[in-house]
C-alpha cells in the first residue's frame, strides 16, 4: 500500500513539472486529485505560476496594446521624418565638431513634442478621420483608446519635449518647438475645416524644425540657416497637393477644405506644384553663396530640382492619378537626397577661414594691378593696389527676385 501511494505521488510530482516546464499547467492529468491529496504544496505552487503567467501574459497585452497604440497617434513615421530634418538643422548649424550628446537631446526632444502635435491633431479630428476609409482604424475613431487618455498622452510629452529641448539644448530651441506644437494643433488643424490656406500654414510648420535644430546647435538664427527650411517649405506644397489630388474624394468625405476639391480640372493643383518647385532651384546657389556648402552642391541640386519640377510639369500636362503618384514618389526622393548633399558638402568654420586665406593669399601674390600712366611732363607712374587689399564679394544679386519671403497662398473662393 506505502508503495502504491508512492508509486501515485512520484507521477503527481513528475506530469506537474511536465506541464510547468512546458508552460501549461492546466493539463495535469488524471493523476490531479492523488496530487491535491497527497501534496498540497504541489497544488499552491502551481496556482501561483498560474498567476504569474496569467500577469506577465496581461502585462505584455497590456503594453503591446498601448504602445500600438501611442505609435498611431503619434505618427512615429512622420515624426521621425521630423526628427531628420531638425538633427540635419542642427549639423548645419554646428562648427567644426558636432556636439553628440546635444544633437541626441534635441532630436529625442523634437520627436516628444511631434508626437504630442500630432496625437492632438487626432484628438481633434477623431470624427473626421472615422468618416475616411485610411485613418478610420486609428486609435481613437476605433476606440482602442480614450480620449482623455490621448490628451494625458500628448501633454505629457509635449511638455516633456519642450523642457528637454529647453534644459540640454537651449531657451530658443525650446520656443521654436513649443511655437510649432501650438501652430500645428491649434492653428493648422482647424483650419483643414474651414479654409484650403491649411496647407500653405502646415507649409511654415514643416519648415520650422531644422530652423529649430540649427537653433539648438548655434544658440541663434541667421540668414543661411534658412536654406533647409526654406527647402522644406516650398518641397511640401508640390508633395502635398499630389497627395490631395490622389486622396480627394477621401478629403471630401471627411469634411476637409483641401485646394484640390474646388479644382475639378486638377490645372490649379498641378500649377501650384509646378510653381513651387521651380521655387527649390535658387536654393543650391544660395548654399554655396551663403557659405553653407561647396560649389558641388550646386551643381547637385539643380540637378535634382529640375527632376522634380520635370514631375511636376508632366503632372500639369497632364492631370492623371498616375502623373500625380509619380510626381508624389519624386518628391519622397527629392528630400532625403537633399539633406544627404547638403550635410555632405556643407562647409565648417574651419574650412571656410582656411579656404578664404588661401584665396587672400592667391589674391595677393597675383592681383597686384601695374598700370603705367604718363604725366604732363611724360613721366611715368606707377599706380598699384595694396597686396593684402582684397576685394568684397559683392551681395546677392539674384536674393532680391528669388520667392523670398513666402509667397502668400491664391485666391480661394469655392467655399461659402
Amino acid at each position: 500500500m506505502l508503495r502504491r501511494t508512492s508509486l501515485t505521488s512520484f507521477y503527481s510530482k513528475f506530469l506537474n513539472s511536465f506541464s510547468l516546464r512546458n508552460g501549461n499547467v492546466y493539463n495535469i492529468g488524471s493523476f490531479s486529485s492523488f496530487s491535491s491529496a497527497s501534496n498540497p504544496h504541489v497544488c499552491a505552487s502551481s496556482a501561483t505560476a498560474l498567476d504569474l503567467s496569467a500577469s506577465a501574459s496581461n502585462f505584455v497585452s497590456f503594453t503591446r496594446h498601448y504602445g500600438r497604440c501611442y505609435w498611431e497617434l503619434s505618427k512615429a513615421r512622420l515624426s521621425m521624418l521630423v526628427v531628420a530634418t531638425s538633427g540635419t538643422g542642427f549639423v548645419l548649424g554646428s562648427s567644426s565638431a558636432v556636439d553628440l550628446s546635444t544633437l541626441s537631446w534635441t532630436c529625442l526632444g523634437t520627436m516628444m513634442v511631434a508626437a504630442s502635435a500630432n496625437s492632438l491633431n487626432q484628438v481633434f479630428e477623431i470624427n473626421n478621420d472615422a468618416k475616411m476609409k485610411r485613418t478610420s482604424r486609428r486609435p481613437l475613431p476605433s476606440g482602442r483608446i480614450t480620449i482623455p487618455h490621448a490628451v494625458g498622452w500628448a501633454s505629457s510629452v509635449g511638455v516633456a519635449g519642450t523642457a528637454l529641448l529647453a534644459t540640454q539644448a537651449n531657451m530658443l530651441a525650446a520656443g521654436l518647438a513649443a511655437s510649432n506644437l501650438v501652430l500645428y494643433a491649434f492653428v493648422y488643424t482647424p483650419l483643414k475645416q474651414i479654409h484650403p490656406v491649411n496647407t500653405w500654414v502646415g507649409a511654415v510648420v514643416g519648415a520650422i524644425p531644422p530652423l529649430l535644430g540649427w537653433a539648438a546647435a548655434a544658440g541663434d538664427i541667421s540668414l543661411n540657416g534658412m536654406i533647409l527650411p526654406a527647402a522644406l517649405y516650398f518641397w511640401q506644397l508640390p508633395h502635398f497637393m499630389a497627395l490631395a489630388y490622389l486622396c480627394r474624394d477621401d478629403y471630401a468625405a471627411g469634411g476637409f477644405k483641401m485646394y484640390s476639391l474646388a479644382d475639378a480640372s486638377g490645372q490649379r493643383t498641378a500649377l501650384v506644384a509646378l510653381r513651387n518647385s521651380i521655387y527649390l532651384i535658387p536654393l543650391g546657389f544660395l548654399a554655396y553663396d551663403w557659405g553653407v556648402t561647396s560649389g558641388w552642391f550646386c551643381l547637385e541640386s539643380t540637378v535634382l530640382t529640375l527632376a522634380i519640377s520635370a514631375a511636376a510639369f508632366s503632372f500639369y500636362r497632364d492631370r492623371t492619378k498616375e502623373k500625380a503618384r509619380r510626381m508624389f514618389h519624386a518628391s519622397l526622393l527629392y528630400l532625403p537626397v537633399f539633406m544627404s548633399g547638403l550635410l555632405i558638402h556643407r562647409r565648417s568654420d574651419d574650412q571656410q577661414f582656411i579656404e578664404d586665406k588661401v584665396k587672400g593669399f592667391v589674391k595677393s601674390s597675383s592681383s597686384v594691378e601695374i598700370s603705367e600712366l604718363e604725366d604732363k611732363n611724360g613721366n611715368q607712374k606707377v599706380k598699384g593696389r595694396h597686396p593684402h587689399q582684397t576685394q568684397a564679394r559683392p551681395p546677392v544679386a539674384y536674393a532680391s527676385v528669388a520667392p523670398f519671403p513666402f509667397l502668400p497662398a491664391p485666391s480661394y473662393n469655392y467655399f461659402p
